[in-house]
This record gives structure tokens, sequence and C-alpha cells, in this order.
């Protein structure tokens, strides 16, 4: 598939591909700023010394009433990407040799890595991290949010709720500050790609030279 062909749904400039849809940047910061919200109430909810967090989106009694319908956007966010994503996010034996090398992508030394798809490796741990914390996340919440109709003799599903929602959400910090790494730091141009939707050519062959060559076509054999 040529660069042209992705050009059909946006307008994309000379030397660069689409690399996301609107559809897909729509769902992604739905699901990103709902979280930013979750994290913010949620850490003032879990400490009294993270407390003042919540005047700052809109106080306590605001942050209490909001947080869970806040989640269940969260969640469908996170359930739209799945829809939009998963069938990308198989694990195959590149993958696995990805990992082995992931020394190399933490220095920055792109050129010693096996070639990725659309996603490497680890950008598809982290799809599957979050959804999986979402899951966790959404049915312990329902437990914590409507505890009168949790009946007494099953009041252990409490427990484990409140135990199962700190864990996850402290599982999806961890994840989120690496998603800023790898979308900032690890790969330049790529946190632009989720506002403007493109990247350019160059960025597609460096940090997923498989992909490159699935939207340009396999380099040309030398003539003999």
């Amino acid at each position: 598939m040529s660069p042209s062909a992705n050009q059909s749904e946006q307008q994309v400039r000379p030397g660069y591909v689409l690399r996301y849809a609107f559809h897909e940047r729509l769902w992604h910061w739905v699901a990103g700023f709902s979280y930013i919200y979750l994290l913010l109430t949620g850490l003032a909810f879990w400490s009294p010394w993270l407390f003042w967090l919540a005047i700052l989106v809109g106080g306590a009694p605001v942050s209490r009433m909001l947080h869970p319908w806040i989640g269940l956007i969260f969640a469908l966010g996170v359930l739209q990407m799945y829809r939009m994503w998963a069938s990308q996010m198989h694990v195959t034996q590149e993958d696995k040799d990805w990992f082995a090398a992931v020394g190399h992508y933490i220095q920055n030394e792109d050129d010693k890595m096996p070639p990725a798809g659309r996603y490497n490796a680890g950008q598809k741990s982290l799809f599957w991290g979050f959804f999986v914390c979402m899951i966790l996340l959404l049915l312990s919440g329902i437990v914590m949010w409507l505890p009168e109709y949790i009946p007494w003799s099953w009041r252990y599903l409490r427990y484990i709720a409140v135990l199962t929602h700190a864990s996850a959400a402290l599982l999806t910090i961890g994840l989120f500050m690496i998603h800023v790494y790898m979308g900032v730091f690890a790969e330049r141009g790529a946190f632009g790609s989720v506002i403007r939707g493109e990247v350019t050519l160059a960025f597609a062959k460096r940090f997923h030279p498989r992909w490159y060559e699935e939207i340009t076509g396999p380099p040309a054999s030398p003539r003999k």
C-alpha cells in the first residue's frame, strides 16, 4: 500500500504518511483525558497527603460524584481502542526478539532493534496492560460505587474490590509513565501523530521499518 492510499481519509503532506485516522485519535484522547481526571481524583481519595488534588478538579464532593461516571467514559474509550486495534496486537516471534533487545531501544539504538510493524512489542504490552487494568478497575469500581447492592454475606467482595482497584490503578500509573516516555522521548515524533495523525516517512522507516515496507513496498532488488 502506497502512502497516497492513506490520504483518501485525510490529506497528508508530501513526505508524510497517515499513522492514525481521526476516529483513532479521538478515542485515544477520550481515554487519555478521562484517565488523567481519574488519576488526579483517585490519588486524592487514596491519600490525605494528596487530597489537595481534588481542589484542582472541582473539589471533593464534585470529584466523588464524577469519578465513577468518568470511569465509565474511560472504559468506553479503552473498549473502542480494543475494537480498533486488538487485531494488530497479537504477539509474534518478532515481538519476542524485540523484547530480547529492549536494552538497545532504551538507549535509542534503533539500528540494533528487530524491525517492528505498526506497533512494536512495547506498545502491544501497554495496550494489553491498559485493557486488563481497565476491566479490573471497572469491575472493582462498580462494587465500590454501589455497595448497597452487595449482600452482607458477600462483603468480602468489597474488600477484594478495594485491593484490586488500588493495585490496578497503581499499575496503570506505571504504564502511563512508560507510555509518556515512549511517545515523547523514545520515538521522537510519535506524540505529534496522535494530534495531527501523520508522521514522516523517515519516522516510519526508523522506528517501524516493517510497517514502512507495508506502506511503501519492499525495497527494490539490486540489479545484477
